[in-house]
């Protein structure tokens, strides 16, 4: 975005601050995406309510999240804080596990509270189960590795819906939708009219991906869920207008990318998110900005539409429509446990560069991973592949018995990442450059623990012990 154009996003802002009385917010995350929306450049999916939104808003083309799977992201996007530095970071951290978050680090909800805010998680009223799919209506999906301070640790929200606030009362209002995620969603998409259904063949895959009818159907009922989530979407900003609250900023984003390579891991199909805002005025409708931002930086930048300024330390990120705001030169992201996968990566990123530093280079990418081998038929895929020894040199990567201590990418040059440069003598000042930054950020910001109990974290996931024949599966998606 240019400077001008910058300037009077600020100036909107400002405006919806000051001219209109403290406004309405929505934060809409869609479960799992990453930036395969038309008005993003992908050419195959159907989003015509996300597009024309887009026409209306400021689109983000930088936006990242700081974690690559969901309850680690969400515990950043809902404190504004990264989750390594306040202990949220393992996916998922268990019930009996988790901590009050430590002071003056609050949850969003807190300080709109505070304000006179109420807050809703949108949730029809009826439905108690959090991973059931439930369109415009909401999922009601929290997923944070955190307590509240106070008797009422998990009452995360005032309700589920903006409509039960009180007259006249503005409101912070989340959803998730939770079609994007991999489970009943994608099942619900195939049934949409074949003529809108993306057609595998007609796919571009990356280069890591092996050219197989399992890897292109995969990756076209992804494409066809967000075309069944971009309908809600749809249904979403509709209600807005026949409720007549047109004082309401809209924030379109998601919590980490999707797939077998992208989702729990570090490479941009990982961290890279859709995210665009909407001022009540429809000032700098359509404008694109390509600033790098962080995810830690939303909480800040909602909290500033109300006029909420947190004191010195309570946040991580920056309100990026603050007159005083700092473009960022880099952003920075991490990867722990998933699951039973253990794993520790950091990964610092510019614009042109992306350096991950693997902590455990002797455990694999595809170290067994319960969920992923469930879920992402392509994932198994790669794996059987891998086996018969029918990979290329790009596909191959991601199956190696280990990993690279360091890996650096030119991201204008290999978008894909398949291309490590750590070793490049060339590439030396730029390595040296990345590490410092990286080194900093884990000095700064990474919780001081050791390794978890890994029987600890078998009963977590599993919900029994290891001699207990039966129970029940994995608790979570």
């Amino acid at each position: 975005m240019a400077g001008s154009a910058l300037a009077s996003a600020r100036a909107a802002a400002q405006s919806a601050r000051q001219t209109a009385g403290r406004p309405n917010i929505l934060y809409v995350i869609q479960e799992d995406i990453g930036p395969q929306l038309a008005c993003y450049g992908e050419p195959l999916v159907r989003t015509p309510h996300l597009d024309r939104f887009a026409s209306e808003a400021v689109r983000f083309a930088n936006a990242f999240t700081t974690g690559p799977v969901c309850s680690a992201s969400r515990s950043a996007l809902m404190t504004g804080c990264y989750q390594t530095r306040i202990g949220a970071h393992q996916h998922r951290t268990w019930e009996w596990n988790k901590r009050p978050l430590p002071p003056p680090v609050r949850h969003l909800c807190e300080w709109f509270r505070d304000a006179g805010y109420f807050t809703c998680n949108l949730q029809p009223a009826t439905s108690t189960n959090p991973s059931m799919p439930h369109g415009a209506g909401g999922s009601g999906k929290i997923d944070l590795n955190f307590f509240l301070n106070g008797p009422q640790r998990d009452k995360f929200f005032d309700g589920n819906d903006w409509s039960q606030r009180k007259p006249g009362q503005p409101f912070f209002a989340h959803i998730t939708i939770i079609e994007t995620h991999k489970g009943e969603g994608w099942k619900i998409a195939r049934r949409q009219p074949k003529s809108e259904l993306v057609d595998p063949e007609k796919l571009k895959l990356a280069s890591y991906y092996p050219d197989s009818p399992i890897a292109r159907d995969e990756y076209a009922n992804y494409l066809d869920a967000i075309h069944l989530s971009d309908g809600y979407v749809g249904q979403l900003l509709d209600r807005l207008d026949q409720e007549g609250l047109e004082n309401t900023i809209v924030v379109m984003s998601s919590d980490h990318g999707p797939l077998f390579r992208g989702k729990q891991f570090l490479y941009d199909g990982g961290i890279h998110i859709p995210l665009m805002i909407r001022f009540p005025d429809r000032r700098v409708a359509g404008s694109v900005n390509t600033d790098l931002v962080s995810a830690i930086d939303l909480a800040p930048t909602m909290l500033g539409f109300a006029g909420i300024r947190p004191p010195a330390g309570a946040l991580h990120g920056h309100d990026i429509f603050a007159p005083d705001y700092q473009p960022r030169s880099c952003i920075f992201a991490a990867r722990d446990r998933m699951d039973i996968a253990i794993d520790r990566m950091r990964a610092v990123r510019t614009k042109q560069h992306k350096y991950i530093r693997n902590y455990l280079p002797a455990v694999p990418y595809m170290q067994p991973n319960p969920y992923k081998e469930a879920e992402y038929p392509t994932w198994n895929l790669v794996r059987d592949w891998a086996r018969q020894g029918r990979l290329n040199r790009e596909q191959a990567l991601f199956a190696a018995a280990v990993k690279p201590i360091e890996e650096l990418y030119d991201l204008t040059t290999d978008p894909d990442e398949v291309h490590n440069l750590a070793l490049d003598a060339a590439r030396k000042q730029t390595l040296g450059e990345l590490r410092g930054l990286l080194e900093g950020f884990v000095r700064e910001n990474d919780s001081p623990e050791g390794y978890e109990d890994p029987l600890d974290v078998y009963r977590g996931y599993y919900r029994h012990l290891p001699e207990e024949a039966s129970a029940r599966g994995p608790g979570y998606p």
